[in-house]
């Protein structure tokens, strides 16, 4: 009984309910949620405190949105003492009829009862009246064995009524059972697929459904989710459905209410010929779909097909429809979630670079985003061109690279990414003759002025034509990065190690150091963050030497295929952090022609 009153209180949101049984001098409470002391301990209050007498009294429901505005409550001891303000009783009966009680929500605030919420109240008191039922009957059996035991025929009988009222209860635990899965469950579910590998098991303890499928609105359409985990022939056959089409579950999305095909001659005679083959081919008899209500509208139907004909009762009808109102519960928070997961993949996408188009020289990037799809990283990579001294038309333009790392994995390290990587190109441009060194203290500088929680590590690079030659020359300037790696043609990696301090509030403004390397034709150089390297349990410098070792031996391949072995090889499948790759090779030398 505690449990059909802690389902009203969940499904209509009240802090009080009660199963109240109306006794000559008491009211008696076999299930509460709410009532405070003393009247919780004691489990029944006096009539002059009830307000299920009136429903017992006249046979039916009581709706009351604010006793205290009702001429027969206002002054009533359950206003006064129990602070009973809304209140919506729904009639308890027995086995002949009789209303012996009522199940009931109660509020501490005026509130206008939904005719979804009293309907929903009704279904649950209808179970509730045939768990008493139940437990009635069982009492009566116990007694009826007893006198007639020495009657064969009798007790023959008896035998009889006990298996019929054990499968009666054990199809009520099964009820009950399920209502509580579908509260823990569905509680923990992150995404549309999670929902539906959950959904999938639930329901199997009552009636045994031969299938429970999830379908998603989008406008007028119905969009099967399919089983992430095992291939099922009816998400084959019909994955979209216009909400015109005369299917069982359109027709529940259409009318906004849960709509039962009993047999086959139902499904004939009520919808259209696809419907029919398509049950048919799936080999279903009876159908029950559940419209799924979210806080603001439809969100989708839950569809409940058995492959023999099944009665679906009042009892089991109600804990079907209390069971979807957790699924709907979890498919809206997976809607929310997955929408945020799109948001911020496409905020992440947005603020990286697109590569400079040039013929001078090749260059690729990829980014691996996190498994965790709520975070969004701080990693980036960025590449312009210098712009080229008025007269040097035909010469070739300096190139500009950036691999960097913005402590964090949330909204607010992207935004920092941002503004530094802006920060960053505004101090190169501001700053000719556009060095790395220069363009970093500029950068500290401002994060030291700025109110800026700026914390992280990047390596910024500068790539010129040597005139005269086929080399280039390597500037760069390293604030706690790890260390770019160097592939001559002849297949040696290098590590270039040199560095100064990370970017850090803490540490001020700070004079910034760089270095150069000559760049032979057919050079390779790659710069990444530590999340390709860096992971729980395993030693980060034996993750360097397989990078170096992977850099050498597939350095001359296309660069694009250089960054996919790499990530393949050594990013985890369901990485913990973000991965940056950016890879720069120089042009080789030209070939000899052939006489």
């Amino acid at each position: 009984m505690d449990r059909f009153a802690r389902l009203v209180s969940r499904l209509l949101h009240v802090p009080v309910a009660f199963v109240s049984l109306v006794a000559e001098d008491r009211q008696i409470l076999p299930g509460l949620v709410g009532l405070r002391e003393p009247w919780a301990e004691r489990r029944a209050l006096p009539l002059s405190h009830s307000l299920c007498r009136y429903v017992v009294a006249c046979g039916q429901p009581l709706v009351v949105p604010d006793a205290r505005a009702d001429d027969r409550l206002r002054t009533h001891p359950a206003v006064t003492d129990l602070g009973v303000i809304a209140y919506a009783g729904m009639p308890l009966t027995d086995a002949e009829g009789l209303v012996v009680g009522s199940l009931c929500a109660i509020g501490h605030e005026p509130r206008a009862w939904e005719p979804s919420e009293l309907s929903d109240l009704e279904d649950l008191a209808a179970a509730c009246s045939a768990e008493l039922r139940l437990r009635v009957l069982s009492a009566k059996s116990r007694s009826a064995q007893q006198v007639l035991e020495t009657a064969r025929a009798a007790a023959e009988q008896a035998r009889s009524d006990a298996q019929r009222l054990e499968r009666q209860a054990q199809a009520g635990m099964d009820h009950a059972e399920l209502l509580l899965r579908a509260s823990e469950e569905l509680a923990q579910t992150s995404g549309l697929e999670d929902v539906r590998r959950r959904v999938r098991d639930l329901f199997v303890g009552v009636g045994k459904p031969s299938y429970v499928g999830l379908l998603v609105a989008d406008k007028d359409e119905l969009h099967r989710v399919a089983d992430p985990d095992i291939e099922n022939a009816v998400e084959r056959g019909v994955l979209t459905l216009s909400v015109d089409a005369a299917f069982p579950s359109t027709r529940a999305m259409k009318e906004r209410r849960a709509v039962f095909v009993p047999d086959r001659e139902a499904m004939v005679a009520d919808y259209g010929t696809e419907a029919v083959r398509f049950f048919d081919r799936m080999g279903f008899t009876t159908v029950l779909c559940l419209p799924l209500w979210g806080s603001r509208a439809l969100l989708g139907v839950l569809a409940i097909c058995w492959a023999k004909r099944h009665e679906v009762g009042v009892t089991e009808r109600a804990t079907l429809t209390a069971a979807s109102g957790y699924v709907a519960q979890a498919v809206e928070r997976a809607l929310y979630l997955d929408e945020r997961i799109s948001v911020a993949r496409e905020l992440q996408a947005a603020m990286l670079t697109d590569l400079p188009l040039t013929d001078h020289i090749e260059i690729s990037a990829l980014y691996q985003p996190a498994a965790d799809d709520h975070m969004i990283g701080g990693d980036w990579y960025d590449a312009y061109h210098l712009p080229l001294a008025p007269a040097s038309d035909g010469e070739t333009p300096a190139l500009i690279i950036t691999v960097g790392d913005i402590t964090g994995h949330d909204m607010h390290a992207a935004t920092i990414m941002g503004q530094v990587r802006s920060m960053l190109r505004q101090a190169t441009l501001d700053h000719p003759p556009y060095s790395p060194a220069t363009a970093l203290t500029a950068l500290d500088a401002a994060c030291s002025v700025l109110p800026m929680e700026t914390s992280g590590t990047l390596v910024h690079a500068r790539l010129d034509p040597v005139d005269g030659s086929h080399d280039w020359t390597l500037t760069w300037s390293n604030a706690g990065h790890p260390p770019p790696l160097l592939r001559t043609p002849d297949g040696n990696v290098a590590q270039l190690l040199e560095h100064d301090v990370l970017l850090h509030p803490s540490l001020g403004p700070f004079d910034r150091t760089e270095h150069q390397r000559p760049l032979l034709p057919g050079s390779t150089l790659l710069l990444y963050t530590d999340g390709l390297v860096e992971r729980r349990g395993h030693d980060m410098d034996t993750a360097v030497a397989q990078l170096v070792a992977l850099l050498a031996r597939h350095g001359n391949r296309p660069l694009d295929e250089v960054l996919r072995r790499i990530s393949n090889r050594l990013a985890q499948p369901a990485p913990e952090d973000d991965v940056v790759l950016l890879a720069v090779r120089t042009p080789s030398l030209p070939q000899p022609q052939r006489c």
